[in-house]
């Protein structure tokens, strides 16, 4: 499924206009994304949790020189289903 899908498919839900409906459906990413920067999580009951994740440095192997390299530690964002959704799968 697309954006585009996802959008049409709640506009036909909620009755509002395709273009409305992304504006909200991007409200709700960007409230999603900030909340998940500033609190670690975001939690959707019935859907998963959304959790902030922080990878160490380390060091890596080039596969095409066997050089080493050392990897920068970064973020990233991890997301686990809810038992309810596991379910419906």
């Amino acid at each position: 499924m697309t954006k585009a899908d996802l959008v049409a498919e709640l506009a036909d839900k909620i009755g509002l206009s395709k273009k409305q409906t992304e504006e909200v459906l991007d409200a709700a990413i960007d409230g999603i994304k900030k909340a998940v920067k500033k609190e670690g999580t975001f939690r959707y009951p019935g859907f998963g949790t959304f959790t902030l994740k922080h990878r160490k440095a380390r060091t890596g192997i080039n596969p095409q020189t066997k050089a080493k390299i050392k990897i920068k530690p970064s973020k990233t964002v991890g997301f686990k289903p809810s038992a309810d959704f596991k379910g419906k799968l």
